[in-house]
């Protein structure tokens, strides 16, 4: 009840402060015709780039007889104009096209006799926006990225071909210095797996709030509160437990800073089902991370725990999921039981190749059952400021009859013109 009660007495507010900073936006739209000439250069200063990304994605699962083996392009085009008066727009355009074959489950092409690649075909929207910018402050309205903070709750997945964006209208205010407010209403979420609906739907639709502070308090020191109320609707021909059973409320805080050669993270979160869930469960998150920084490498270890209540995990249905619980992707959602995560992380270069090494050790968060462990490998050359190439490995050894041993290779080229 706590968080359904404050999102109510808060929501009317909230809409209200949406309303008002739209208004700059819609006045400068309806300027006289006069400023023709100054608003030409919208285009004509404007830019365009494009982006190519070749994958090559091997996967190796017990339980298929056939490896999926992956090869897709995704190609983006970008038009962004200038800034007048405060104004400015962009638009881009994604393409993910399968090269020599499909030998691969995307969710959507329907080969399910192999592993899941979640790289569907397709051509779409991926950003188109119009955005106003004061001083102090800036109102976003259309299909956009929105990335909070390392992206475990918030974020795009800009790690799949297609990147997770949001319809929305989003809000960013510095009242005082060291203080943001960020702020976005969404009633459209369109996932990895569309552009077209497949085993998972393409897009999440309802009545989602953002809501984040972060405060730098002082130099490398900074603390964060969050609040997100996500409520979506039922998907007719889906599960609840891919739509209507998404829906939460999340608060939570966070603090990060360093000292010297030393990096330091908390975070501790609290969730319950939020809307139309047919859930019924309060379940807590907290992470605790200790880092050490040199010329040569860095080094972090840490401890996440994503809690489970009534046999409901606790959600993170928007983050970039990838980047969290190893490479893998084997808990993209939270066991019942929940889930522990002990883990190692190495950054080094040889040369002008980055390297990264990382080690997770899982297990149930309210039981002593074992999951597994995982090994993940990377190595990125940036050839130059237009091309990078990458090679990754993930690698996870289950300990349990609920998961299974599963190997990939991921090769990954990238042209940025």
């Amino acid at each position: 009840m706590g968080y359904k009660t404050m999102f109510a007495t808060t929501r009317t507010y909230l809409r209200r402060s949406a309303v008002c900073a739209t208004l700059p936006l819609l006045t400068i739209w309806l300027a006289p015709t006069a400023y023709a000439s100054d608003w030409s250069t919208l285009v004509s200063d404007g830019k365009a780039s494009v982006d190519f990304r070749y994958r090559f994605e091997f996967v190796n699962q017990d339980g298929f007889d056939k490896d999926a083996e992956a090869s897709t392009l995704r190609s983006r085009l970008t038009l962004e104009s200038a800034e007048v008066s405060g104004i400015s727009l962009l638009m881009e355009f994604d393409n993910v096209t399968s090269i020599g074959g499909d030998d691969y489950n995307s969710t959507e092409n329907g080969n399910t006799q192999y592993p899941v690649v979640a790289d569907p075909e397709g051509t779409d929207f991926n950003q188109f926006w119009a955005r106003y910018t004061m001083e102090q402050a800036s109102g976003t309205l259309g299909r956009q990225r929105i990335l909070h903070g390392t992206q475990r709750f918030v974020g795009g997945v800009a790690w799949r071909q297609n990147e997770q964006t949001y319809d929305s209208f989003r809000v960013l205010w510095e009242p005082l210095q060291g203080l943001d407010f960020d702020y976005s209403f969404v009633n459209q979420v369109n996932r990895i797996f569309g552009p077209n609906d497949g085993a998972n739907p393409a897009e999440l639709e309802g009545k989602t709030h953002l809501l984040r502070l972060d405060y730098a308090f002082a130099e490398k020191h900074q603390l964060t509160g969050y609040y997100y109320h996500l409520d979506f609707d039922d998907i007719a021909f889906y599960a609840p437990d891919k739509s209507v059973n998404l829906s939460s409320a999340t608060m939570g805080a966070e603090y990060s800073g360093s000292w010297r050669w030393l990096a330091f993270n908390a975070a501790c979160a609290r969730q319950e089902d939020a809307g139309d869930s047919q859930l019924n469960y309060q379940a807590e998150y907290y992470r605790a991370e200790l880092g050490g920084n040199w010329e040569r490498l860095n080094a972090k270890l840490g401890y996440e725990v994503l809690a489970g209540d009534n046999g409901v995990g606790f959600a993170t249905p928007l983050a970039t999921l990838h980047m969290f619980q190893g490479w893998a992707d084997q808990f993209l959602s939270t066991p019942g039981d929940g889930i522990e995560d002990i883990y190692l992380q190495l950054n080094g270069k040889a040369g002008p190749v980055k390297l990264m090494a990382v080690y997770h050790d899982f297990a149930a968060e309210s039981s002593s059952e074992d999951f597994g462990t995982e090994l993940n490998l990377s190595a990125t050359w940036p050839v130059n400021d237009n091309f990078t190439t990458q090679l990754t490995y993930a690698g996870f050894d289950s300990d349990s009859e609920r998961f299974s041993d599963v190997d990939k290779v991921w090769l990954t080229l990238q042209l940025k013109l």
